[in-house]
């Protein structure tokens, strides 16, 4: 699995657990400040992650994961990636794991 694909899986999740639309989700994006996360939302995000990647993340583990882009770091290592191993970017086509050039979206 590619990071842009874990990215993609992790939008999906997030999109549902907080009623949010793609356009808001970005690699960036702090789930307190900006997403509007509240403790009960991290558990609830936490367990579906857990879920979803078949995973387990300790709560000292969850102190860390401030952004979208920890999360997706954090769970490529977990699932035997490196974190420095490849780039992900925001603009990712959910049905293939190649990156998407926004000047292919206008054509």
């Amino acid at each position: 699995m590619t990071k842009n694909e874990v990215f993609g899986q992790i939008k999906k999740i997030i999109i549902e657990k907080f009623n949010l639309e793609e356009e808001e989700i970005k690699l960036s994006s702090s789930f307190v400040e900006d997403l509007g996360a509240d403790s009960l939302d991290l558990v609830d995000l936490v367990m579906a992650l857990e879920d979803e990647f078949g995973i387990k993340i300790e709560e000292n583990d969850t102190d860390t994961l401030k952004c979208i882009e920890d999360v997706v770091n954090f769970i490529y290592e977990k699932l035997g990636g490196a974190a420095d191993e490849e780039d992900v970017t925001d603009d990712v086509d959910d049905d293939s794991d190649e990156k998407v050039n926004s000047d292919e979206l206008d054509e």
